[in-house]
């Protein structure tokens, strides 16, 4: 994982990231149950390189649901992989599952 990506360890943390963050904020929810485990590596890549590509004009912060269910259910995820982009802390495009760079990008360009 690219080190452009935050990972909180906690729901504290990750707040502090959207706080701090001067940009649109990628949140990426992962989860770590054994039919998560493969896409969620599998949009690592996929979150990485768009960390990467879109430098400083987006923050990605990658969650673990299970370590912040806070920030899980306020955004109302319900599955991982999970993308919601968010403005000044609200939820305004989502994508579900696996996605490719494009989906990605479409979701980002909308509203970057």
């Amino acid at each position: 994982m690219t080190k452009r990506v935050h990972q909180p360890r906690e729901d504290a943390e990750f707040d502090f990231i959207l706080r701090m963050s001067e940009v649109p904020v990628l949140a990426y929810f992962i989860g770590t149950w054994p039919k998560a485990i493969e896409p969620c590596r599998t949009m690592d890549l996929v979150v990485g390189g768009l960390a990467d590509e879109y430098a400083g004009r987006l923050t990605v912060v990658r969650a673990d649901i299970a370590r912040c269910p806070d920030a899980t259910a306020r955004y109302e995820v319900t599955g991982a992989p999970s993308c919601v982009l968010l403005e000044e802390g609200t939820a305004v495009a989502r994508g579900t599952g696996v996605l490719t760079g494009a989906e990605v990008r479409e979701l980002l360009d909308a509203r970057l």
